[in-house]
């Protein structure tokens, strides 16, 4: 993995269940750390999905080996979020390569 590559910063967020006032459970996405990547792909992709048309743009990021991350997790870069579809390490512990879709505007929390 060649460090001159890497020029973008992601930022890793994960997501943390507490409890509200009114006993109800919620979900809030907190800091988990940051990361220097390589946008190996960035495309929009028109399909159609349920009841009508949609634009999801996907993107693969390609960064060094972390330990904990997870598909659950989400990336925030360039003022948008994503949603990890699919890790895919690189050698033994050398990177991952992370499999993005970005999530639409109403479904963030």
């Amino acid at each position: 993995m060649r460090s001159g590559k890497l020029v973008h910063v992601i930022t890793v967020q994960r997501v943390t269940r507490s409890i509200n006032a009114s006993g109800t459970p919620i979900d809030t996405w907190s800091y988990a750390g940051s990361l220097r990547a390589e946008v190996v792909e960035r495309a929009a992709q028109d399909f159609l999905e349920k009841a009508g048309e949609t634009s999801k743009v996907r993107v693969v990021f390609r960064t060094r080996y972390l330990e904990d991350l997870d598909a659950k997790d989400r990336i925030s870069f360039d003022g948008q979020t994503f949603e990890i579809e699919e890790l895919v390490r690189i050698g033994r512990r050398k990177g991952l390569e992370l499999h993005c879709t970005q999530i639409a505007e109403e479904t963030r929390t």
